[in-house]
């Protein structure tokens, strides 16, 4: 072992700081928030120890289910999504765009470093119906149809909100699932070829399950950050129409910034928690006999 790694004050000195920060910043507000789950009020009315009353609360409130609803709507959609379109990038990257597989990865990646409220101003020009019509409506309007007020519906608003937010992230998933095709080794697909494999058999019998860890990756990652949207939304429609593409994020940011109600908001959190933590676990459960296969 090497002596450095075997020395406790060293490792101290090492780790101790990052260990610090990490749980003043981040463990200690866990707890806290954990906390104010059995209080009703906030800091400046003060705090009443309510008990289990907001999980109570949790069952029984309208609200919770509709945005409970369009998180997980959201959440799968957009995982299917990025996912799908990431690994389809990662393929044209590798097998179709070789010499200029630089310059579109980088065209493709563009969108991910935009500011998310630059882009919900785009698209809000660009379905926009009044006072001008974006230049969706207007080609609506060649194909001589009549304008459609694409925010003012919630299946359309919904729509709309998939459609900016895979094009803004499917960059980011298409570079790391073509970090993991790449890592195949050449002589595997080489051989492959030799075999007569070519094409969708190439892909389905040796890309598909050699990439299998860092589809794994992707998953998760997609679905804890699909769960958990909320720039985009209060950027593009802000919930609405109504209340119906407000995500539990929103509706915790509203219970407990606007309305002042802490305690409800905490447990709206530990709800959120809760369900990323399951469908983590879910992902990673399903696909372990795949992951053995691998290994």
């Amino acid at each position: 072992m090497n002596p450095l790694i075997g020395d406790r004050k060293t490792l101290l000195i090492l780790v101790g700081p990052a260990l610090l920060v990490y749980t003043a910043f981040t463990l200690i507000p866990i707890v806290w928030s954990f906390g104010y789950i059995f209080t009703d009020g906030n800091a400046i009315t003060g705090f009443t120890f309510t008990g289990i009353d907001n999980f109570v609360e949790l069952f029984r409130d309208a609200k919770v289910r509709d945005a409970l609803f369009f998180s997980l709507k959201y959440g799968v959609v957009m995982t299917i999504g990025q996912v799908t379109l990431g690994f389809l990038l990662s393929l044209a990257y590798v097998f179709l765009l070789r010499r200029s597989s630089s310059f579109v990865r980088t065209l493709v990646f563009f969108p991910v470093v935009l500011p998310t409220v630059a882009v919900a101003l785009l698209f809000q020009q660009l379905f926009a119906i009044a006072p001008a019509d974006g230049l969706v409506n207007s080609f609506v309007h060649l194909l001589g149809g009549d304008s459609i007020d694409w925010l003012g519906n919630s299946t359309s608003a919904f729509l709309v909100l998939l459609t900016m937010d895979l094009w803004r992230s499917m960059g980011f998933y298409g570079v790391l699932l073509y970090a993991g095709i790449l890592d195949i080794p050449e002589e595997i697909i080489e051989s492959a070829r030799i075999d007569g494999s070519g094409g969708l058999r190439l892909v389905r019998h040796i890309v598909l399950p050699l990439s299998m860890p860092v589809l794994l990756s992707a998953l998760v990652l997609s679905i804890n950050g699909t769960l958990k949207v909320f720039d985009s939304v209060i950027a593009l429609t802000n919930g609405g129409p109504g209340n119906t593409t407000t995500p539990l994020t929103v509706y915790m940011f509203q219970t407990s910034f606007q309305y002042g109600d802490y305690g409800y908001g905490s447990a709206l959190a530990f709800l959120l928690t809760l369900i990323c933590l399951a469908a983590t676990i879910f992902i990673v459960r399903a696909n372990r006999p795949d992951m053995k296969k691998v290994r």
